[in-house]
């Protein structure tokens, strides 16, 4: 008998809590939680850091997947980065204490998946389109296009994560 195949997130149904229109948003972070977990069950730490031909390592994407949704969902809620944010980012792609592991990074990862399920779930639909100045620049945006963006942009570097780690797993 064949084992049933889950359906994406998108097709389980609400998440619970989340308002109507950030449904989407949801289902693509617990989405992209799951692959990158699962992708990783048997991942070795001493490959974490490996840039196979040149492309950012396993390590890196697991800290920008973590930094991103912190970056943006912070300026979602109208604040500017803190010291500890712009630390962090000039930090990507380099090992340091409690981020050298897999499990650690997955760790952070899923901790800021909740965090932002949970920044969704407070969020006010009547304030999706209320701008939002981003980094140093102020470029405006909207809490809706930050909220989106950090999806779309987390999907993005699970698909890249998602290749490196086959890439890494079958070289010699």
């Amino acid at each position: 008998m064949a084992t049933p195949v889950t359906p994406e997130y998108w097709l389980r149904g609400p998440v619970n809590g989340i308002p109507a229109l950030l449904q989407p948003a949801a289902h693509t972070l617990l989405q992209a939680r799951d692959e990158v977990t699962e992708s990783l069950k048997v991942f070795p730490d001493e490959k974490l850091w490996e840039k196979p031909e040149g492309l950012a390592s396993v390590g890196f994407h697991l800290q920008h997947l973590r930094g991103v949704l912190d970056r943006l969902f912070t300026y979602a809620k109208g604040e500017q980065l803190s010291q500890r944010q712009l630390t962090q980012l000039a930090n990507e792609g380099k090992p340091y204490a409690g981020n050298e592991t897999v499990k650690e990074l997955l760790a952070q990862l899923h901790g800021q998946v909740e965090e932002a399920l949970e920044q969704l779930r407070s969020t006010d639909e009547k304030k999706l389109t209320a701008i939002r100045e981003v980094g140093r620049a102020k470029i405006p945006s909207t809490v809706t296009g930050l909220l989106f963006h950090a999806a779309e942009h987390t999907m993005r570097h699970t698909g890249q994560l998602l290749v490196t780690v086959k890439v890494v797993n079958n070289r010699v």
